[in-house]
């Protein structure tokens, strides 16, 4: 039993002595650093990377295999909009981690009002060649596409970021 006297012994979670965390002098809550957030794209922005290198070659060798050339350039091109796509997303909340919310919106409307016109005009512009194998590309777009939006998902679920920022 431990007496009024007896200092309690510090929580498991608590800081060890000697190490530096910024806590908010008037609420005592701990501030969190703007670099989290960044952590956090940044390694969106990594796993993107590695899937779309994966996707270029695996992509490229089954374009062959299923249309020989074409189905490389598919492959290729399906890479390369996906990476517009999906990049543009992961840019711009790097880019905006630091920012206020109404600029961080305002920098990810515009980016997504943009990748929307580059996505139709590219369609509209590519529908019209036929050097490419088109199954290949919309496969390959769409296996970009959806596999940033989960990779993205598991960035932000596996990333360290509180839930409250205390305001100071």
């Amino acid at each position: 039993m431990l007496s009024d006297s007896t200092p309690a012994s510090p929580a498991p979670d608590s800081p060890e002595e000697g190490q530096n965390e910024s806590v908010d002098p008037l609420t005592g809550l701990p501030v969190v650093p703007h670099h989290v957030n960044k952590e956090i794209f940044q390694s969106a922005m990594r796993a993107l990377v590695i899937l779309l290198i994966a996707l270029a070659v695996l992509g490229t060798v089954v374009g062959y295999l299923v249309g020989g050339l074409p189905g490389v350039w598919g492959a290729l091109l399906g890479v390369a909009v996906a990476l517009v796509f999906s990049g543009t997303t992961i840019w711009s909340m790097l880019h905006t981690a630091d920012k206020s919310p109404n600029y961080t919106m305002g920098v990810v409307l515009g980016a997504w009002i943009g990748k929307m016109f580059f996505f139709v005009i590219v369609l509209a512009v590519l529908g019209q060649f036929s050097f490419y194998h088109k199954v290949v590309f919309a496969i390959v777009i769409l296996i970009g596409v959806i596999g940033s939006a989960l990779l993205d998902m598991w960035a932000v679920a596996k990333g360290r970021q509180p839930y409250v920022t205390p305001s100071k």
